[in-house]
């Protein structure tokens, strides 16, 4: 079940079966599957020397050139690809879609190519962003529309549900498995989501996913982003976590233009678990252990940076001219993390972070309603806070309380209105309509379940080891739930006919509205202590909490602008 392997499988038969020099055509969102998997060296040995966009409005003939189109099959690429085919620049147009072909597309192609350009035309099942092995997104821009009702923007509303189930679809025909579907009954969008999945894989393509039976069938679960609004809310301090959070990560790279002091060829980084050892070695550690461990690195690299100063024969210059390339690549490799870390040390520091995120794992993992209130009013009337991070504060205290003290709530409303200029008015208030208690299924702070509450204090006996990291999303229950059979039909339906029985070997787990990277942490450390499931974690996109506030306040203004909601 790891994606990233089926995906460079995919990209690399497409290339490798292609002899000769060739150009690489993609579109916005197949960008970001190719490179998320392949680097561009690896691209270059496969002899491709050019990647172009299909929307592109390029005429230069390039007749030497053998052309791989790997595309979403969109209209709107169907159309671009009508176009090139009527006035070819390529020699040869090898195409690939990245999910199911219409027959009636098949037919414009064909009818298309009157030339007889194309050799050959194949679905490629990679409609999927591979982040890690058990990780994958859709980086869908319109990630809010999971919060309003299908009746305010119908046409969007149904590409964003369409976009899901592709998606979803493509991961199970790359994975060569049909599951059975289960959904989070208070969710509309998640329930939408898996009956038209089910549609697809049991109806209008049953063909396509007439896959051998195993011994029990993998599940698909969909749930909803508003079950658990906190995770996306907190401060992370493990190394993939807390970078996306502190300065992002999109399709696994970096930007550092905002940095001061990085070279030219720092200025965009690669974060990624198959092209980085030490990044794989280390994307799931905390900020103090990372720090030594990068202390460790830069001691062995100053050490072979010091014996390649002492050359003195020829066979020193050789020796030094083969290890070259290594050396560089260690060099930049040295760079990129201690960079990474220096800023977000920096960034800590400036907005004291550690101060602030005590208080937000006390709101999310602990009692004490009035102690909480006061460290609140605190933070909100200390002038160093960031704007971002008294909003923060404030929601994470909203969705804890929002039924114990609505006096104090109101009071922390309006303290947050005057001591932050990039409040938006409402938006907290927006949240708890979206995801306050009575919208949620889940035991989000494990007070509902006995068991929960039994598990939670033998946590709080045990102590914890990191304050800062304690916290443990909702996703970790929903796995437990499932390895152990305890997952209630009652919360999380099964669609239509299709029950599972006994315990699941392969479980693939789909948030709309998005995943964190504290939850796809979880769901790795998870599937390496437990064997006998295998958990797959994919969203809409991947959330920092910047980018959870930001499609809150899209959500909202949208349903302002309605007045639906």
């Amino acid at each position: 079940m790891a994606l990233i392997s089926v995906v460079r499988d995919y990209i690399g038969r497409m290339l490798q079966d292609i002899s000769g020099m060739k150009v690489l055509v993609l579109d916005s969102q197949t960008v970001s599957i190719v490179s998320v998997a392949y680097s561009q060296s690896e691209l270059l040995q496969k002899e491709v020397f050019l990647v172009e966009r299909v929307d592109s409005v390029l005429t230069e003939p390039m007749a030497h050139l053998k052309a791989v189109y790997f595309l979403r099959p969109t209209s709107e690429n169907i159309q671009h690809l009508r176009r090139q085919l009527a006035s070819p620049r390529f020699g040869e147009y090898h195409l690939f879609f990245s999910n199911i072909l219409k027959i009636t597309q098949i037919q414009v192609l064909a009818d298309s190519d009157d030339q007889e350009v194309v050799q050959q035309v194949q679905e490629f099942f990679a409609d999927f962003i591979a982040i890690d092995p058990h990780h994958f997104s859709l980086n869908l821009q319109m990630n809010h529309m999971y919060m309003l009702p299908a009746v305010i923007d119908p046409p969007t509303s149904q590409s964003f549900c369409d976009r899901a189930v592709d998606g979803i679809a493509a991961v199970f025909l790359a994975l060569k498995r049909r599951p059975v579907i289960r959904y989070q009954r208070t969710s509309d969008i998640a329930k939408r989501i898996a009956q038209e999945a089910a549609k697809i894989m049991y109806e209008q393509e049953s063909g396509l996913f007439d896959f051998r039976r195993t011994e029990t069938s993998p599940i698909l679960l969909v749930i909803d982003r508003r079950d658990d609004p906190v995770t996306p809310l907190l401060n992370q301090w493990t190394y993939q976590a807390m970078v996306h959070e502190l300065i992002g990560i999109q399709d696994n790279r970096v930007d550092l233009r905002q940095i001061g002091k990085v070279s030219k060829d720092q200025q965009e980084v690669v974060l990624s678990s198959e092209q980085d050892v030490f990044f794989k070695a280390n994307m799931y550690e905390n900020f103090g252990d990372l720090g030594m461990n990068i202390k460790r690195m830069v001691d062995d690299f100053q050490h072979i940076a010091k014996s390649n100063q002492n050359i003195q024969t020829i066979e020193d210059m050789a020796k030094f001219v083969d290890n070259y390339p290594e050396y560089r690549k260690m060099h930049g490799n040295v760079s990129k993390h201690v960079a990474l870390v220096t800023e977000m040390s920096r960034i800590v520091e400036e907005r004291k972070l550690m101060l602030v995120s005590q208080i937000e794992q006390e709101l999310a993992c602990n009692g004490g309603q009035g102690a909480a209130f006061e460290a609140v009013m605190k933070l909100l009337n200390d002038e160093s806070i960031s704007d971002i991070d008294r909003l923060r504060l404030v929601m994470l205290y909203a969705l804890r309380y929002e039924k114990e003290s609505p006096v104090q709530l109101m009071q922390l409303f309006n303290k947050l209105a005057s001591r932050s200029a990039k409040y938006k008015s409402g938006l907290v208030q927006f949240l708890l309509k979206q995801a306050g208690i009575d919208k949620r299924t889940g035991d989000l702070y494990g007070n509902r379940d006995l068991l929960n509450i039994a598990r939670n204090m033998a946590r709080g006996l045990k102590g914890v080891e990191n304050v800062y990291t304690q916290h443990q999303p909702l996703l970790f229950q929903i796995m437990e739930s499932i390895t152990k059979g305890r997952l209630k039909d009652i919360d999380y339906p099964f669609v239509g006919n299709h029950f599972q029985q006994g315990r699941p070997q392969e479980v693939v787990i789909f948030i709309v509205g998005g995943t964190t990277y504290e939850e796809a942490r979880t769901m790795a450390l998870y599937n390496a202590t437990n064997s006998g499931t295998r958990f797959v974690l994919g969203g809409t996109a991947v959330l920092n909490s910047k980018r959870f506030i930001k499609d809150l306040e899209e959500a909202q203004r949208i349903a302002r602008s309605s007045s639906t909601i």
